[in-house]
This record gives structure tokens, C-alpha cells and sequence, in this order.
């Protein structure tokens, strides 16, 4: 595949970040009293914006709640910055090979502003991204509003852009604009859930994906 630009997913896509996001989520619901979940619950969130994540697991939560249990997720999330040893191992490395290639790198995420310009930083990933945009500054996935905001800073259509990530709601969000996707098995859903969005490809390592990218 040939693509004028490649939308990469955060979490779980770009860095080992889901664990994390995971124990942040449990935590924070016990400490305000809410109904433990499974696990598996917090996880399978991932991806999704944070106003719409609670609402999946807390069906019904009043405002204040919410906004007690963001601040308190932000609160152990925030204190363990991601650092350049989370970035899965190659990435850099592929990120690097597209700038080289002169194709464009973007980032699509259910992350906040904040918490994505901080990881960002921390990760030192930045320089290597040219366009970004989140949850609470567009629509969260599976909408596709933020990859259309990203095809039309780049001027391009659906077709030359292709999305990348571990969730389905990153590829759902791409096939509802007929952007083609590739799917990573090492973030949140597995490979039968992935392929349900009907991706170009579904891989399991960093080299495949970069097989994928048509980079070798």
C-alpha cells in the first residue's frame, strides 16, 4: 500500500499505555465508591473519549460524578509520565522511515489535549508528528470528525490516508469515511474484533506493520 499520510491511535498503538490507563480507571472508581467492574470492562473502553468511556461503564452517571471521577482518574494517571522505554519497540523507528519517506504522520486519540501533549513530550515523539487531535477538542471515536479534520489540513481524500489501531473504534471511525485501516494486535481488541471493520490488515508485530505501511 502506497498512502500520502498514515493516522496513528495513541494508546495501545504507539505506546504500552492500556495497562496503565486500566489501573488509573479501577483506582479511581473505588476510591469515589463505584460499583467495582471487571477488569476487562475498564479495558475495552480504551480508546473512547472520557465523557463517553464513563458513560459506557457508569450508564446513566450524573455530571458531578463524572467530573469527580475524570479528576480523580487524571490524578494517578498523571503521576507516571510516559517515558521513551513505553514507545513500542520499532516505532520510533518506523515514524521515523515515513518523515524520511516524506509521507505524513498524524495522531487520532481518545486522549485528552493535556494528557496527549504531555505523552508527547515525555515520549520524544513529538517532533515526529505534524498534526494531532483528541477527544475533548473534536468528537470521540467511533465519529470520524477528527479524521476528517485531519484529511482536510492535508487536503487529501479518504483513500490516501490510512488509519492505524488497536481498537474498533479506530477502525470503525475510518471505514464509516472509507478510509482504509490497518489493525495492531498488541493494544486492546484482538484480531477477530478488528477484522469485523474488514482492515486492509491486522498485525501482530511492529515489522509487519511496516510491511503493511509499505515500507519493506
Amino acid at each position: 500500500m502506497t498512502f500520502k499520510v498514515v493516522i496513528f491511535d495513541w494508546d495501545g498503538t504507539v505506546v504500552d499505555s492500556v495497562e496503565h490507563i486500566t489501573d488509573s480507571l479501577q483506582q479511581a472508581a473505588a476510591d469515589l465508591g463505584f460499583d467495582p467492574l471487571a477488569r476487562a470492562a475498564y479495558r475495552d473502553i480504551i480508546g473512547l473519549g472520557m465523557v463517553e468511556a464513563l458513560n459506557v461503564l457508569y450508564p446513566g452517571i450524573q455530571k458531578s460524578d463524572m467530573m469527580a471521577l475524570r479528576d480523580r482518574y487524571g490524578h494517578y494517571f498523571f503521576q507516571k509520565l510516559t517515558t521513551p522505554q513505553q514507545v513500542f519497540a520499532g516505532m520510533d523507528g518506523l515514524l521515523s522511515d515515513l518523515r524520511h519517506a516524506g509521507v505524513g504522520r498524524a495522531v487520532a486519540t481518545g486522549k485528552s489535549r493535556r494528557g496527549l501533549d504531555a505523552a508527547l513530550q515525555s515520549s520524544g515523539l513529538g517532533s515526529l508528528f505534524e498534526v494531532t487531535r483528541c477527544a475533548d477538542e473534536t468528537r470521540s471515536k467511533p465519529d470520524p470528525l477528527m479524521l476528517e479534520q485531519i484529511l482536510s489540513h492535508y487536503r487529501l481524500a479518504p483513500d490516501e490516508v490510512v488509519m492505524v489501531g488497536d481498537t474498533v473504534y479506530d477502525l470503525d471511525m475510518a471505514a464509516r469515511i472509507g478510509m482504509p485501516s490497518v489493525g495492531v494486535e498488541w493494544g486492546v481488541h484482538d484480531r477477530e474484533a478488528l477484522h469485523q471493520h474488514q482492515p486492509h490488515a491486522v498485525v501482530n508485530t511492529v515489522d509487519d506493520l511496516r510491511r503493511a505501511l509499505g515500507l519493506s
